[in-house]
């Protein structure tokens, strides 16, 4: 299984859902390859930003090697599922996508329950904790999904 997380820079919120659902499919014992992609190119090869770095270590998520890069048409043929941080990257992806292609979903979608639909963006306001709170949710949301078959 191959998964896709997107949000607009790809140095925020989708490295530390990447670190996020590695960890809990490891710990489930699911095989799954996780990358993550902007919807933007203006930060691609640049290292996630130091602050979604510091939150993500206090959790025990490496995410200091990955590196950011922008979404492409390619990746619809590439994963068998891509999720967007937002609506707004969720609409852009779906405008690279095309009328058919790999689904696509709001990332919180598999959070069961959570009243937000959407991970807020820290990289202005700081609220990183708030945003791995929520990608966390998420990300074992769907390792039990995926889990459970």
């Amino acid at each position: 299984m191959r998964i896709l997380l997107v949000c607009l820079g790809n140095i925020c919120r989708s490295p530390m859902a990447v670190g996020a659902l590695r960890a809990h499919a490891a710990r489930a014992g699911l095989s799954l390859h996780v990358e993550g992609a902007g919807t933007g190119g203006h930060h691609a090869g640049e290292p996630p930003d130091r602050r979604a770095v510091a939150a993500a270590a206090r959790r025990g998520l490496d995410i200091s090697g990955l590196r950011a890069r922008r979404a492409e048409a390619e990746d619809f043929r590439r994963f068998d599922l891509v999720y967007a941080m937002d609506r707004a990257n969720l609409a852009a992806l779906a405008r690279l996508r095309g009328p058919e292609g790999t689904p696509l979903a709001l990332f919180l979608d598999e959070a069961g329950g959570a009243k937000a639909r959407e991970v807020p963006d820290p990289y202005y306001d700081g609220r990183f904790e708030e945003a791995l709170d929520l990608i966390e949710a998420a990300a074992a949301g769907l390792v039990a999904r995926l889990a459970r078959g």
